[in-house]
């Protein structure tokens, strides 16, 4: 694992315990949070859509990154969006990163 995968699933984590919180409020559950949480997993799960996988993380569970990404899902799309968008600039950064790395190295030998 790398530390990429730290961040995502902290990243992941947060994001799912944040949406788990909304379920109780003000003393009462949130009918409305549970009806978005049962048709994100719906979606989720019906389509077998993983953003764990996506982002090469797996998980030794199954379907705990399916029932993770339905949890996401019933945020909605701006959400989604948002932590997908933040994902893939992460790994960007770190496969750009890596490139310069590489270059770097492969520079400084061609000069010996």
């Amino acid at each position: 694992m790398n530390l990429l995968s730290i961040v995502v699933l902290a990243l992941i984590g947060e994001a799912v315990w944040e949406t788990l919180k909304m379920t109780w409020q003000d003393g009462k559950v949130s009918i409305d949070r549970i009806g978005a949480l049962l048709l994100g997993l719906f979606l989720a799960i019906g389509t077998g859509m993983d953003l764990l996988e996506a982002t090469g993380i797996t998980m030794k569970i199954p379907f705990v990154g399916t029932i993770l990404t339905g949890i996401l899902i019933s945020r909605g799309a701006n959400f989604t969006h948002d932590i997908v968008a933040t994902v893939n600039n992460l790994q960007s950064n770190t496969k750009a990163a890596k490139s310069i790395s590489s270059q770097s190295s492969n520079t400084a030998e061609e000069k010996k």
